[in-house]
This record gives C-alpha cells, structure tokens and sequence, in this order.
C-alpha cells in the first residue's frame, strides 16, 4: 500500500486556524468517566458504523501514542499530540493517508463531567492539500452531513443523550 504524508501538526493552534474547523458539543447520559472509557478502549469507537480504529502503540498511552484507523476504503495513521488522562483529553493529527492530497487532519476530544452525564466536544480541522483548496469548499456540507453527522448520531445512540447535539 503506498502512504502519503500529510501536513505536520505542531499544536492545538490548529483548532483555530484551519479552513475548515467544525465543533460539535454533545450532552450524553453516560458519566464523563464511561465515555473517557469508551474514547480510550482498545477498540475506540467500536460503536461508530463503518470505521474500525486500533492502537498501535502500547499502553500506557499518551502524547506521541499512535493508532490505525480504516473506514471506506481509506486508511489513516494518526499520532496524538495532546493525552492528559485527568482532563479527559485527547488530541490527535493524521500523518499518513493511503490516498493523496489530505493536507491537514486533527482531531481534538474533551469529556467533562455535568448534572446527569457527561459533556464531550469533538472537534475537527481540515485544510485540503493546496491544489484541492477550493474542492473542500465544495464538498465541505456533505462531508459534513455524512461523515461527522453519522460519528455524532452513532455515539448519541450508545451513550444516550440529556439534550441536542451543538454544531459550530
């Protein structure tokens, strides 16, 4: 399989400064702790259709872990950057894709305990590599409306919800 490289991520900076960031906040039933669990198992996100993710570094993990995600027919390796297991926190940038022209991906979680359940931001950057700019302005609603809009049902549909999901 060839691997492309996609663009290096250095800090959370580009939570901020991407083309393309998106921001979902959702209100689960499940406490901060279960869903921290479910974000960290071996399997992560073993409840999010058709994706399989695995570690492939060993535990414990941390900043510098790293992990394998496939979905569609597209491969990912992903190093995260951000760990800190006390703030339920995690933060990770794919370095390799099996197709071109990625540019940028990161990906940020934050769980926070709340009345009743938990709070979990999810958040997203993308840049499209140069030459694909202006077609990820293009395509940017139905990645949304298929991709993220599906990550967030399935994992409202695990953990329950106290209220609607927030988009930004």
């Amino acid at each position: 399989m060839a691997w492309f490289r996609s663009t290096p991520v250095a800090d959370e900076s580009v939570f901020t400064t991407s083309s393309h960031v998106y921001s979902y906040t959702m209100h689960l039933k499940a406490d901060a702790d279960e869903v921290w669990a479910g974000l960290t198992a071996d399997r992560p996100l073993a409840w999010c259709g058709p994706i399989s993710v695995h570690y492939t570094s060993a535990r414990p993990f941390g900043v510098g872990t790293t992990r394998e995600v496939r979905a569609l027919g597209i491969t990912l390796r992903e190093r995260f950057f951000i760990w800190d297991e006390n703030q339920r926190r995690h933060a990770f940038t794919v370095e390799q894709a099996n197709v071109p022209g990625l540019g940028t991906l990161a990906e940020d979680y934050q769980v926070d305990p709340v009345d009743g359940g938990s709070r979990f931001l999810w958040r997203f950057a993308l840049n499209g590599a140069p030459r694909l700019s202006a077609g990820m302005r293009i395509i940017a609603p139905v990645q949304r409306k298929v991709v993220f809009d599906r990550l967030i049902r399935d994992t409202e549909r695990h953990f329950g919800t106290l209220r609607a999901t927030e988009a930004a």
